[in-house]
C-alpha cells in the first residue's frame, strides 16, 4: 500500500473511455486504483469492475472497490474502501476474509483510527488536506495528522483532499504512504497519463 491511489469518478469519465482512462492512470504509475461510482447501475458498475480487475492485474496493482463488499467479491477484488457511514469493517472482515486489505476513512479524527485499526482495518485515511473540489464540504486535517497517526497505528496512512502534483510532495514528506486523488487526475484537456506520472514522480523525487 505505497504510491498514488488514483479514485474513478463517474462524473469525469465517460463511459465509452473508462477503460482507456484507467489504462492511462495505471501506465503513468498509479500503483492502487479504488473504484468509485455512486451510480444504481449495477449492469454498468458490474462490467467496469470487472475491467478495472483486468487492468490491475496486468499493471501487478491494487484494486479496492468502494463501499460495496459483494461487488469486491464478484470480481475479486483486493479489497474495500468504507466510510463512517458505510458498512461496518467487521462486516468485511467476516465477507472479504482475512487476506482482503480493507481501508477505512478517518477524516480528521484519531480516536476513528483507533477504532478502525481495532476493527483490523489494514490502512487508514484521513483528510481532507486541501480543499476539494470533490467534496467542498469535506472536513480538513492537518498534515501534522499523517506522522502523529503512523506512529500510534503503524499502518499504511493515506492522505485525501485536494491533493495535487504541486502539493503531493509536502503530504509524503509528512507521512503518506499513499495520495489519493480524482480531481487533479481528470480536471483538464492534458492527457491522464500525464497527471498520473506527475504526482506519481513526487514518491521517487524524479
Amino acid at each position: 500500500m505505497h504510491g498514488l491511489y488514483a479514485i474513478t469518478d463517474e462524473h469525469r469519465i465517460a463511459p465509452a473511455r473508462f477503460d482507456d482512462t484507467v489504462a492511462q492512470l495505471l501506465a503513468g504509475g498509479a500503483r492502487i486504483v479504488q473504484y468509485r461510482d455512486k451510480s444504481r447501475d449495477k449492469a454498468r458498475r458490474l462490467a467496469q469492475a470487472r475491467a478495472l480487475r483486468r487492468l490491475t492485474r496486468e499493471y501487478d496493482a491494487c484494486l479496492i472497490i468502494n463501499d460495496d463488499i459483494e461487488l469486491c467479491r464478484q470480481v475479486e477484488a483486493d479489497g474495500v474502501h468504507l466510510g463512517k457511514n458505510d458498512a461496518a469493517i467487521a462486516t468485511a472482515r467476516a465477507r472479504l476474509g482475512e487476506a482482503a486489505i480493507i481501508g477505512a476513512s478517518c477524516y480528521d479524527s484519531l480516536s476513528l483510527a483507533a477504532r478502525a485499526k481495532a476493527a483490523g482495518a489494514s490502512y487508514l485515511a484521513f483528510g481532507a488536506l486541501f480543499p476539494s473540489p470533490t467534496k467542498p464540504g469535506a472536513v480538513a486535517a492537518p498534515l501534522s495528522l499523517l506522522a502523529e497517526a503512523k506512529a500510534r497505528f503503524a499502518l499504511p496512512v493515506c492522505a485525501i483532499g485536494g491533493i495535487d502534483a504541486e502539493n503531493a510532495a509536502r503530504v509524503i514528506a509528512a507521512g503518506a504512504d499513499m495520495v489519493a486523488v480524482i480531481s487533479a487526475l481528470y480536471h483538464d484537456r492534458a492527457p491522464v497519463r500525464e497527471h498520473a506520472a506527475r504526482i506519481a514522480r513526487c514518491f521517487t523525487g524524479d
